[in-house]
């Protein structure tokens, strides 16, 4: 019942940026929380950046002072901007979202199809 659709990944030398969106589709009542997760390979997926709709925000530490978790309510849209990207940042980085369905008491969390993101060095 909902699609998140990823952009933005690509290839970055170290200490370039760049800026991920995530764009949310579907009978959407509200979006409780949205955030960014990252998997490389043999490792687990972590938790990167996530915002809830309080505003509130919370980063890895591997990631503080550099990304930036933003949104944009009216377009179902959540932003990672990447600063100073380092060779270990390199991942598939993935979207989720916390939702309530248009018509539901209840929520549910979604998965994008993630996005790569390689920063040689």
């Amino acid at each position: 019942q909902v699609q998140l659709v990823e952009s933005g990944g690509g290839l970055v030398q170290a200490g370039g940026s760049l800026r991920l969106s995530c764009a949310a589709s579907g009978s959407i009542f509200r979006i409780n929380a949205m955030g960014w997760y990252r998997q490389a390979p043999g490792k687990q997926r972590d938790l990167v950046a996530s915002i809830f709709v309080t505003g509130s925000t919370n980063y890895a530490d591997s990631v503080k002072g550099r990304f930036t978790i933003s949104r944009d309510n009216a377009k179902n849209t959540v932003y990672l901007q990447m600063n100073s990207l380092k060779p270990e940042d390199t991942a598939v980085y993935y979207c989720n979202a916390d939702v309530v369905l248009s018509g539901s008491y209840g929520r549910d969390v979604y998965w994008g199809q993630g996005t790569q993101v390689t920063v040689s060095s």
